[in-house]
């Protein structure tokens, strides 16, 4: 099962909640947890700092085996593998090769596209077997879904207090169901600012999380 996430506008969530699903995933059995945008290993508080990952993969060309994906994989948690983005541009040209990799690894893997994903995310988003779009009630960020060319499969709404806009108002503008929802909470905001999700899950989040792995099973 590949699960992409990614959002048309920043400060979504996407990255927070790619790394929650992946949590709670890897509570069921092997699961590789992908950066394509460069901020998950903060998050999950991994050592993967100036580790080679994704963009170095991408351009070292046709040559490199399939599996050296794997000897790029850095442990977070239990069952739990990170592949790092690496540095340096990500290579479009070798990216539907990752995809599919990735689509037919035997892990459940989940991936972090990032905001308006670049070409080369954008192909694995496209290879998922869920996209979810990462919204909050915004009509901003729903206008600027337009604008990314991607067509999610469902909705992550993160749900803020005050907001005119609800579930069944974002999932008629989008086209698409939203199937998980998790509220804003400073607990969330500190537990990544600590990187400390992968060590202490905020119960809302775990919750979230959880309701998201069940729509894949």
């Amino acid at each position: 099962m590949l699960t992409a996430y990614w959002a048309a506008k920043g400060g979504a969530g996407a990255t927070v909640l790619a790394a929650a699903h992946a949590l709670v995933a890897s509570t069921r059995g092997a699961t590789v947890v992908v950066d394509l945008d460069g901020d998950l290993p903060a998050a999950l508080g991994a050592d993967a700092t100036d580790r080679p990952g994704v963009a170095e993969w991408l351009q070292a060309g046709p040559d490199v085996p399939a599996d050296a994906l794997d000897r790029l994989l850095v442990p977070v948690a239990d069952d739990l593998l990170l592949l790092p983005r690496g540095t340096g541009p990500l290579d479009e040209g070798r990216a539907a090769v990752l995809a599919r990799l990735l689509a037919d690894s035997p892990r459940e893997v989940v991936v972090d596209a990032g905001t308006r994903p670049d070409p080369a995310a954008r192909a694995v988003v496209r290879q998922a077997d869920r996209s979810v779009l990462v919204t909050r009630a915004c009509y901003l960020a729903v206008r600027r879904l337009h604008a990314v060319g991607l067509a999610p499969t469902e909705v992550a709404l993160v749900r803020e207090p005050g907001r005119a806009l609800g579930p069944t108002d974002i999932a008629a503008a989008v086209g698409v169901p939203v199937r998980t929802t998790v509220g804003v909470d400073p607990g969330i905001a500190r537990a990544v600012d600590a990187g400390l999700l992968a060590a202490r899950l905020p119960r809302g989040l775990a919750r979230a999380a959880t309701a998201a792995n069940r729509v894949g099973r």
